[in-house]
Order: structure tokens, then sequence, then C-alpha cells
């Protein structure tokens, strides 16, 4: 399947609160718009999305990684699926393959990759959550990167959003890695 368009969004962050971050955290949205083979109808095997995600995150992310200013540290999934889909659309592109193309690109992955998922029109946001790609108990990288695409998706497409960053919060002050109670 052919994205109708990508989109790579890079924000860097160097100061936070009024005062120069520890030092600059990069992050790296990469968006892929597709057509939602699915939209306006019930069908119970959405297996035809996992090949697409595959392919796209094989596509896109090692160009995202490209962007980042250091190493990856971080990362997280979402999708925008269009009015005439579900929210299961989304899934099928986010989890069973995605997984793999973005542990590849970013040298590793052990912890899970958060991710969300909503149903929207064209222009919606999507807060795409962050976490260590190695240690889900590391807070300072919980973090969030918010991206939008005016025209997408449109209501028979799915807007999937890889993202990733070479750093946590600009000031983390909660500890690393303390024991949840």
């Amino acid at each position: 399947m052919t994205a109708r368009k990508t989109v790579f969004v890079k924000e860097r962050v160097v100061a936070e609160a009024g005062s120069p971050a520890l030092r600059p955290v990069c992050r790296v949205a990469a968006i892929a718009v597709i057509q939602n083979p699915f939209a306006g109808r019930f069908e119970e095997d959405l297996s035809a999305l996992f090949d697409s995600a595959l392919a796209l995150g094989d596509a896109l992310m090692p160009e995202a990684v490209a962007m980042l200013d250091g190493t990856p540290v971080a990362y997280g999934k979402s999708a925008i699926v269009g009015v005439n889909g579900d929210v299961e659309h989304a899934a099928a592109v986010l989890h069973p393959t995605l997984g793999k193309p973005m542990r590849a690109a970013v040298g590793g992955g052990e912890s899970i990759i958060p991710h969300t998922a909503k149903i929207g029109s064209a222009g919606t946001s999507i807060d795409v959550p962050l976490a260590n790609k190695d240690n889900i108990w590391s807070f300072d990288e919980f973090d969030t990167i918010t991206v939008a695409v005016e025209d997408a998706p449109r209501p028979d497409e799915i807007m999937i959003v890889m993202a990733i960053s070479d750093g946590g919060r600009p000031h983390p002050r909660i500890g690393q890695g303390r024991a949840v109670t």
C-alpha cells in the first residue's frame, strides 16, 4: 500500500520553564497517511493492514532516526482513523507488525512501545506518548510529542505516527527509575 503522503516533524527543545535544558532534546515524528481499505464496513480479518504497517515502518523509521541529533532512547506510536473507519483499524496498523521496524531502527527496544489511537477528522491532533526504548521504568523519558496534519486523515484514511526521541524531558526531577508505590 502506498502512502498518500508522508510528513516528518522535528522539534528541538533547548529550554523549558525559562531555564536552558540540561541538554537539547530532539524529537522526530514520521507520519504516513494511507487509504483505509476497510472504511465504511465491518471486516473481521484486518490482516491486510499488518503488511502495510510493516512496510511503512521499514521505509520511514531509518529516515526518522537519521533526523535525530543523537542516539534514539525513547519511542512511541499513534494512529488516527478517519471517521468512516473504526478504532480497531488503528490497532491493526499499530500492534501486530509496526514494532519490528521501529525496534530495528532504534537499535533494540526491550520495552513496550507506548501508543494512542482515536477516530478523527482532517487536522485532528494526537499526542504520541514516548517512553524509554529499553527500560519502561525509566521515568525521565516519559514524554509526548503532539502532531497533526492539516488534511489528514480524510474519512477513508488512517494517519500512522512513529515517534522517537534522543532524550527525555528537558529538566527531569522525579528520580530515575523510582519504585512505584
